[in-house]
């Protein structure tokens, strides 16, 4: 998928997620869902590569489980850097979302790919 348009999907997962789960997740208004959209895709592309290395080991004894958690460490420091208008009401409702996001994203870039093939 491309990267607007996975920021698209982000952004609209991000308003359908907080809507699902008004006590664990709040975002404000469609713009925060934008920045934390483009907040997460610039921590996914420079921070993320530096945790899954260092979590290496940690991730081959858990079979590749413990990438959910780097998925919500991801979240929970997009929730850091956007501020009070992005937030989760713990690290567990973090999980939830990331692990909610990271199949939406699978299932989409799934069938994207099976329709339309890379030039």
């Amino acid at each position: 998928m491309r990267f607007w348009q996975r920021i698209l999907l982000n952004t609209i997962l991000f308003i359908a997620l907080a809507g699902f789960f008004r006590d664990s997740f709040y975002v404000a208004n469609v713009w925060i869902a934008l920045i934390a959209s483009v907040v997460l895709a610039v921590l996914n592309a420079l921070v993320k590569p530096v945790l899954a290395l260092l979590s290496l080991p940690i991730t081959i004894l858990t079979l590749g489980l413990f990438s959910i958690v780097i998925n919500g460490a991801m979240l929970a420091l997009t929730s850091a850097v956007v501020g009070s208008d992005f937030h989760f009401s713990s690290f567990g409702a973090t999980m939830l979302i990331a692990i909610l996001m990271s199949l939406v994203n699978a299932v989409i870039s799934n069938q994207l790919g099976r329709n339309h093939p890379a030039p």
